[in-house]
């Protein structure tokens, strides 16, 4: 399915308004290439709201198995203990979520984004916990020399993709 946004184009005196084609995408219908976009990238920017609606954006590393798009809440220093922190809070309060997960380069013909809409839950413990964390130590050398036996996990279950590319490579 097609969807068409408007961006406004900044002009001195008209109102002019660009339309730029947006493809929103069922889950089971992720391109190959969006698929390896998505399972590639490094990092996405997470988006939770307060019960209130008060949106909070931050980087996240995260696995995607297919199914589910997972993130741990691990060792780096935090100012707050984990089920403290406001993306956990945000959660638990409304678990509706996006993530974005963008490629920007100089030469504008290659950016591209594809969000992931979808619900939030806490993973503390369980076999779909461990695949979690082992799927994530893979992807990523780092978690496996951080103890991560008490961290608990985001799962996020995608609802909608967005993908948009200024070129034709996705």
């Amino acid at each position: 399915m097609k969807t068409w946004s408007s961006t406004r184009t900044p002009r001195a005196s008209s109102a002019s308004y660009r339309l730029r084609k947006t493809s929103v995408i069922p889950v089971a219908k992720l391109s190959p290439a969006q698929d390896r976009f998505l399972r590639s990238a490094r990092t996405g920017h997470l988006a939770t709201a307060n019960a209130n609606g008060q949106p909070h954006v931050i980087p996240v590393c995260y696995v995607f198995n297919g199914e589910s798009i997972y993130s741990v809440l691990d060792a780096k220093p935090k100012t707050v203990s984990l089920r403290q922190l406001r993306r956990v809070r945000n959660i638990l309060a409304n678990p509706q979520v996006s993530l974005v997960v963008d490629h920007y380069e100089e030469d504008w013909s290659r950016l591209q984004y594809l969000m992931v809409s979808g619900e939030a839950g806490l993973l503390e413990s369980g076999e779909e916990w461990a695949l979690a964390i082992a799927m994530l130590r893979e992807k990523y050398p780092q978690y496996q020399a951080m103890d991560l036996d008490q961290s608990p996990v985001i799962k996020i279950v995608p609802a909608r993709f967005v993908a948009w590319s200024s070129g034709s490579g996705s």
